[in-house]
């Protein structure tokens, strides 16, 4: 398609989408009230109404949702294409994804049916007062969980991603000593130190960074002050584009909840409030077995951790309602994966009796509750921190435990991340494989979960303005890689996996921003 043809075709899916929107029924209704004002007049109606819009703020929230729509929507793509082709374009990741999830979906089923729980059941009127009551304590009294286990765990998932082949790829054509070095054997474009730099410019080592400029010996007069009164202005005149773009360089702890949920355009009207207490009266009413497996998960991770066991209750809250909301399912438009689907009991099979499980199509994994964790410590209003919480999943986390092709998705991730040490690191990269120790098997972990629950909170909350400044996952690859190119000189010396992990085990004192600055513009190319 010619480039018109593809802009009128986003302008018009975009328009479609926002014509059912609640914003686009306010945007109405302030058109005709202001119909009533002496200043707008019947020869210029449509330029007065334009301007009365725009002094009132409502182009720049139509703006705002606009600027939403084109982080979310599928890349436009040719009129004829069948719609899984727009999901993932590679017929095998497709291939991958579909068993992968056939897999994990059987693993439920198999602990639904040797536990005998059902994956759903209506809650006794007693147990709904009871579970009311204490829902802001949760955490004290949670079932007795030692039977469930989680459906899997990121290694689980490792080890599928190093099995994908392209069928149609002929390895022999570009064989060189590195191209077989790595786990992950499938051909696609990740970008190298170079482009990395020329996508990542405004990290250079002469722009100023919070996480680095903020700590080092310049007076704040320098850099700091100066760099908050422009994020307060960006806040004030609430530009989603303008915030994204700062946040490139970092987020002020005061104005980093302000601004995430500015790019995000997670505003918390009352109908994202309601939308939240009609998610929690479903939890009330009904018990899912996942609840199970995110109660079990929260124990296993968060309650464990220093940073983040005082929110535990808060991650419940979150999370049982997250599992409830059929809004997420929106985003399989664009994700290679498909919602599981179970069947109404005693209707095996009747594809008619099938419904997504759990209702928002996505099953819970060991881990899953540390992307909402660091979230807790910028948003306090539960209604808030799920809808933040609910469009960075289906921005940026889904890609991490999904099989595609895409830049930000996890195989692009591990590729990059091996690519970027074989390159740089070459020696390091040799010497751990050959005591058995893949660089991948330490640092997947870190990716799957975008460094939650490795990094001190202020370190991860600074690497994340990048991934939202950015638009991207990458840099989680690039910070893998600079974590270690920092410890180089000690796993020279490691002579097996156990101890290449003890090097790697604690990454809570490093500070993320001066690693990714000097690992990508200080490394020799």
């Amino acid at each position: 398609m010619d480039e018109g043809t593809e802009l009128s075709l986003t302008i018009a899916q975009i328009v479609q989408r926002l014509k059912g929107s609640h914003l686009h029924s306010q945007i109405e209704r302030q058109a005709k009230e202001c119909l009533h004002q002496p200043e707008i007049k019947l020869e210029s109606l449509k330029e007065d109404v334009r301007s009365f819009l725009k002094t009132s703020g409502w182009e720049r929230k139509l703006q705002n949702a606009v600027y939403r729509e084109l982080h979310v929507q599928l890349p436009p793509s040719h009129p004829a294409a069948p719609p899984e082709h727009l999901k993932e374009p590679l017929a095998y990741m497709r291939k991958a994804q579909a068993s992968w999830e056939k897999r994990v979906l059987k693993s439920l089923n198999s602990m639904s049916t040797e536990l005998g729980v059902p994956l759903a059941r209506m809650r006794p009127a007693a147990e709904q007062k009871e579970l009311a009551n204490k829902w802001n304590e949760m955490g004290t009294d949670e079932p007795d969980l030692t039977r469930f286990r989680p459906v899997y765990a990121p290694k689980d998932f490792l080890e599928v991603l190093i099995s994908l082949r392209n069928p149609n790829h002929d390895s022999s054509e570009d064989v060189s000593a590195k191209s077989h070095w790595g786990l992950i054997q499938v051909p696609l474009n990740v970008r190298d130190i170079p482009q990395l730099r020329q996508a990542y410019s405004e990290l250079n080592l002469f722009t100023g960074q919070l996480g680095i400029d903020d700590h080092a010996h310049i007076h704040p007069d320098l850099f700091e002050s100066e760099y908050v009164q422009i994020g307060k202005k960006v806040v004030v005149e609430q530009d989603s584009a303008a915030a994204q773009q700062y946040s490139r360089q970092g987020c002020p702890t005061g104005l980093r909840a302000d601004l995430w949920a500015l790019i995000l355009n997670s505003t918390n009207q009352p109908q994202d409030v309601m939308h939240y207490e009609q998610l929690k009266a479903g939890v009330i009413q009904h018990e899912l077995l996942v609840d199970n497996l995110i109660y079990k998960d929260v124990k296993l991770t968060a309650s464990n951790d220093d940073y983040y066991f005082v929110f535990e209750d808060f991650l419940y809250q979150v999370l049982l309602c997250f599992s409830r909301d059929t809004a997420v399912l929106e985003h399989f438009k664009y994700n290679s994966a498909n919602p599981p689907k179970s069947y109404i009991q005693g209707k095996v099979g009747d594809d008619e009796c099938a419904v997504v499980y759990p209702p928002n199509g996505v099953i819970p994994f060991h881990g899953f509750s540390m992307y909402v964790a660091p979230l807790c410590f910028l948003y306090n209003e539960p209604s808030k921190l799920y809808s933040v919480f609910r469009e960075m999943y289906i921005r940026y986390f889904f890609r991490l435990h999904s099989i595609s092709s895409s830049h930000s998705g996890i195989v692009s991730l591990c590729l990059q991340f091996e690519r970027l040490l074989q390159t740089h690191l070459p020696q390091l990269f040799y010497h751990l494989r050959q005591i058995g120790a893949q660089p991948l098997r330490i640092a997947f972990k870190w990716m799957v979960r975008a460094f939650s629950g490795y990094l001190s909170t202020d370190q991860l909350l600074l690497l994340w303005d990048r991934i939202l400044g950015y638009d991207s996952l990458e840099i989680v690859a690039v910070l893998a890689a600079a974590v270690f190119a920092f410890r180089a000189e000690n796993l020279m010396e490691v002579t097996s996996l156990a101890s290449a992990e003890a090097v790697l085990a604690d990454l809570s004192t490093l500070k993320v921003m001066p690693l990714i600055q000097i690992f990508l513009f200080a490394t020799a190319i």
